[in-house]
C-alpha cells in the first residue's frame, strides 16, 4: 500500500494547477477478525481495506473528500483525478477560511513496527482453550494498520504497525460481567493464559451475592482500565487549547486560577512507544514527549496550528481536534499486589462506564461503576457491589483525594473499529483515593 500511496500522491501532485495546494492522507489495515459468543467462534474473516483523503486548498478556501481504494493503480488513479476535479468544482463556492493551515515541508519520516502475531490459521486454537468453561463474548482483531501523509510542499510520512487485541466480557448466569482486554504487538501464549485466568477468578467473585451500598463517599481504588476511561475524558474539552481559550475546558481553573492537582499526577503526550505516528493530518510532527500536567501543575496544552493562528499562540502540532493521541499517566510507588490490603475498607472498581462531563468547567465527571466492582472489608474482597452512579471532580480524585498511584502502567489500547481499526491507547496505572463520591 505504501507504493500505491506514493504513486497516487505523485499523480495528484503532478496535476496541480496554479494556486492549488494539496494534502493527502491514506489509512487502512490488513486484519483478521474473529467474533466470539459463549466462548465459541461465531464469525471469522479477513479485511484488507484502505481509503485516500484529499484536501484541496485554493484562494484561502478548503474542500475535502475521500474514497475507498481498490489496490489497482489505474483504477485508483482515475478515481483520484475524478475526486480532485470534483473538489475543484466545489472549492470556489466556499467561504474563505482565515485560519487555513497551509502545507509545509518540515521533513519527512518513515516508521514500520513489525510485531510477532499469531498466524491466521492458529488464532482460534491459541485463544480457545483458556476460555473454556465460561461464557465469553468478544472480538479478536489482529494484523497491520497503516497511515501515510503527503502534501504539495514536498513532505511525506509513512507509518505502519502490527498489533493484536482480544476485547472481551465474561458473563455470569445472572448476567453480571467482567470486562478485559489483552493486546500488544508480540504474542505471548503464557501471558495470555495468565490474563484470562485472572479474569476468570474475578468472574467467580462476581457469582457471589451482590452487595447494595448507599450513596456517599468511599475509600476507593480505580484499576488502570477505569483510569484510562477517565484520562480519555481529557480529550473532550480538557487539554485542548481552543477549549481553554473558549472558556469551556475542564482545565480552565488550572490556567486561570492556578489550581493544582496532586503532586502524584503527571500526564504526558508521549510518542516514544511507537504505537501511533507523531504526524497529524497536516503532516506536522508533534514533539516526542510533551508534559501536559507535571506533578499536579498545568505545563502545556495541546495546540493545533489552526488554534495557534486563531488565538496567536505557539503550535505544538496537535491534531485539529486537539485530543490526546498517545497519553501516558506516570506510575507511582504503590505496590500493585498490595492494593486490596491498602483499601482496607472501601470499594475496588475494575471498570467505569457511560462517562460524561456533568460540569465541564468545574471538572465534574459522572458515570457508572460496571464490570467487576467489589466491596472490600479489612483488606479482603467480600462481594460484588450493585451498579452505582458516581459524580465527582477531577480536582478531588486527581487532587487532594489522590492518595497513591500504583507502580505499574498498563497499556489500554484503542479497540474501536467503526472506520477501521484504531491505533494507540492510554498507558496508565491504578489510583487509590481517600474518598470518591457515589451518588445513586
Amino acid at each position: 500500500m505504501e507504493q500505491l500511496f506514493n504513486q497516487l500522491s505523485e499523480t495528484l501532485l503532478n496535476n496541480l494547477q496554479n494556486g492549488e495546494d494539496l494534502k493527502l492522507t491514506i489509512g487502512g489495515e490488513n486484519s483478521q477478525f474473529v467474533r466470539l459468543s459463549r466462548s465459541k467462534v461465531r464469525q471469522s474473516g479477513l479485511v484488507d481495506d484502505a481509503s485516500l483523503s484529499i484536501v484541496l486548498i485554493k484562494d484561502e478556501r478548503t474542500c475535502s473528500g475521500s474514497f475507498t481504494l481498490t489496490g489497482n493503480i489505474s483504477t485508483d488513479e482515475a478515481t483520484a483525478m475524478e475526486e480532485l476535479n470534483r473538489l475543484r468544482d466545489e472549492v470556489g463556492t466556499l467561504p474563505k477560511d482565515p485560519f487555513v493551515v497551509m502545507p509545509e515541508d518540515t521533513g519527512s519520516s518513515r516508521e514500520e513496527h513489525n510485531g510477532s502475531l499469531l498466524n491466521e490459521e492458529e488464532a482460534v486454537s491459541a485463544l480457545s482453550p483458556a476460555m473454556q468453561g465460561v461464557d465469553l463474548a468478544g472480538i479478536w482483531a489482529s494484523g497491520r494498520i497503516f497511515t501515510g501523509n503527503a502534501n504539495s510542499a514536498g513532505q511525506k510520512h509513512w507509518f505502519a504497525t502490527d498489533t493484536f487485541s482480544l476485547d472481551y466480557s465474561l458473563i455470569t448466569p445472572d448476567e453480571r460481567m467482567v470486562k478485559g482486554t489483552f493486546a500488544g504487538s508480540h504474542w505471548d501464549q503464557s501471558e495470555y493464559e495468565n490474563n484470562m485466568a485472572k479474569s476468570i477468578a474475578k468472574l467467580r467473585m462476581m457469582e457471589k451475592p451482590g452487595k447494595k451500598i448507599k450513596p456517599g463517599v468511599y475509600r476507593t481504588y480505580i484499576a488502570p482500565a477505569g483510569v484510562a476511561d477517565i484520562v480519555g475524558m481529557f480529550s473532550w474539552g480538557g487539554v485542548g487549547e481552543a477549549s481553554i481559550q473558549q472558556g469551556d475546558s475542564s482545565l480552565c481553573k488550572m490556567r486561570q486560577n492556578n489550581v493544582k492537582m496532586s503532586p502524584c499526577f503527571t500526564l504526558s503526550e508521549d510518542f516514544t512507544s511507537g504505537i501511533v505516528p507523531r504526524f497529524n493530518s497536516n503532516g506536522e510532527l508533534a514533539p516526542e514527549k510533551l508534559d501536559l500536567i507535571l506533578a499536579g501543575s498545568l505545563q502545556n496544552t495541546l495546540v493545533s496550528s489552526r488554534t495557534a493562528k486563531e488565538y496567536g499562540v505557539q503550535s505544538n502540532f496537535a491534531g485539529e481536534g486537539e485530543s490526546l493521541r498517545s497519553p501516558v499517566l506516570s506510575p507511582g510507588d504503590l505496590n500493585e499486589d498490595e492494593v486490596v490490603q491498602k483499601i482496607d475498607n472501601g470499594i475496588y472498581l475494575s471498570n467505569l462506564h457511560y462517562l460524561n462531563w456533568s460540569d465541564r468547567p468545574g471538572g465534574r465527571i459522572t458515570g457508572m461503576t460496571r464490570y467487576a466492582c467489589f466491596w472490600v472489608e479489612n483488606g479482603e474482597v467480600i462481594a460484588p457491589i450493585e451498579n452505582m452512579r458516581f459524580d465527582d471532580s477531577i480536582y478531588n480524585f486527581f487532587g487532594e483525594n489522590l492518595e497513591a498511584v500504583t507502580d505499574k502502567a498498563h497499556l489500554h489500547p484503542a479497540v474501536e473499529t467503526y472506520d477501521g481499526r484504531e491505533m494507540g491507547g492510554v498507558s496508565c496505572p491504578g489510583i487509590l483515593l481517600k474518598s470518591f463520591e457515589l451518588t445513586l
